[in-house]
């Protein structure tokens, strides 16, 4: 396929060029390491390295050195929308190039192609007990096809190193390929009753979700596209993307891999953000039996940080700007939904929040980030579990951890094996 052309085009200068880098620059010092930094959780600790994406301070995201506008003009759309095809995103994440309607759709039929899922895989997530969460299901269901994968059978007959790669993208686009629909029938088992609708071949990997959960509208579809371009990759050091890699860095194949990263994702300080700000939406607006004024929600922001709690939705660890990814949601949101009571909810806030958050005057960043919306337009949708949630933006993330797992292979990244030190350690290192 055009995709694994690509990629073996780019190989040779890509190998040469991370040799060098570390033959002739290898002892450079890139970052200093604190006790605080070690004891913080590393946060800012340069240590890793991703050509997937960056995240600007200013900027935002950056996909492939590509920003969030530029690429809402430069990708190719679905037919009759405004929005990505996923298999744009996947080819550039993957090639590090925008790719032609005929690349974007040359991944678009490689999925479809791939798109069948085996039936005891359906089994493995009826088999659950009743209250299992989403998350739970959706991380059992990928570790339970791991027997498919082409990596670890090519590896046990004795593949070339070089080949590593090759093997690693036949899984991802394999599981890529999966994962709308395993998404979708977790949705209508636990929520509706139901567990299968058949998927609709004529429709892109993402429209195909919405089909699948039942959402057949228009608007649904485009919004559908749009989160699942918006949420798929971040960096290499989140908790899903680091711990994907981390897993695979010792050679566990995609399965294992990202199903360790989904279980990280499922975690309150990860995954949990986006509905955690609909939450907080729903009690101002229980609180005021509809919409507040200006003075009332201020008064309500200020009571939440004074018991302690944050303002979710709004914050960023590197951006000091409102979230690009924010602005395309909160965009589509005007658009489409400009009279709804929860929506406008959302522009009130973006309104007052930041300024309360000034006011204190130790918040870096108080403009909302991506999940200060998303949440809220899932809701005027129907998608109102917002345990499911999380399911969403695993179903987009894997699109990045897999491209980044690709390229680790690729280019030869070693086993992960940071070194740990006591705390007696580090309290002779302080008092030396």
């Amino acid at each position: 396929m055009i995709l694994k052309e690509k990629i073996a085009e780019q190989l040779p200068e890509w190998r040469e060029r991370v040799s060098s880098l570390v033959k002739e620059h290898g002892d450079e010092v890139v970052d200093q390491v604190t006790i605080k930094q070690i004891y913080g959780g590393m946060r800012g600790t340069k240590v890793l390295v991703t050509d997937i994406s960056y995240v600007d301070p200013n900027e935002g995201i950056r996909y492939r050195g590509f920003t969030i506008p530029e690429l809402m003009k430069l990708l190719p759309k679905a037919e009759g929308s405004e929005f990505p095809l996923a298999g744009g995103l996947y080819f550039l994440l993957l090639t590090g190039e925008i790719p032609t309607d005929e690349q974007a759709q040359d991944v678009e039929m490689a999925w479809k192609s791939r798109g069948t899922i085996p039936p005891y895989v359906y089994e493995t997530i009826k088999a659950m007990p009743p209250g299992s969460h989403p998350m739970t299901m959706f991380s059992a269901a990928i570790l339970s096809m791991q027997n498919e994968s082409v990596f670890a059978r090519k590896y046990h007959d004795g593949m070339q190193r070089m080949d590593y790669w090759k093997a690693t993208l036949e899984d991802s686009l394999n599981l890529t390929a999966k994962l709308p629909g395993i998404a979708a029938y977790i949705y209508n088992l636990k929520y509706d009753s139901g567990g299968y609708i058949a998927p609709d071949f004529d429709l892109d990997w993402s429209a195909n979700f919405a089909k699948m959960i039942g959402k057949d509208d228009l608007e649904y579809m485009d919004l559908a596209r749009l989160y699942f371009f918006l949420h798929a990759d971040h960096e290499s050091g989140n908790v899903s993307a680091h711990a994907t890699h981390l897993v695979g860095s010792s050679l566990s194949d995609v399965y294992y891999s990202c199903a360790a990263g989904i279980n990280g994702l499922a975690g309150p300080l990860h995954g949990l953000a986006n509905q955690e700000s609909l939450r907080w939406l729903l009690c101002v607006r229980d609180a005021f039996d509809g919409l507040p004024t200006k003075e009332q929600l201020e008064e309500f922001a200020w009571e939440t940080l004074n018991n302690g709690q944050v303002i979710p939705g709004y914050g960023h660890a590197v951006l000091r700007l409102p979230d690009p990814r924010f602005t395309a949601q909160f965009e589509f949101g005007k658009r489409y939904m400009p009279d709804d009571e929860l929506f406008k909810l959302v522009q009130l806030v973006y309104e007052v929040v930041p300024g309360v958050l000034q006011q204190l005057g130790k918040v870096k960043n108080p403009w909302p980030n991506v999940d200060a919306v998303s949440g809220s337009l899932q809701y005027y949708y129907g998608v109102r579990e917002q345990d499911f949630y999380t399911v969403l933006f695993g179903v987009s993330r894997i699109l990045g951890v897999t491209s980044n797992a690709v390229w680790a292979r690729a280019l030869g990244q070693p086993l992960e094996r940071p070194k740990s030190l006591t705390t007696k350690m580090l309290e002779d290192i302080a008092n030396a």
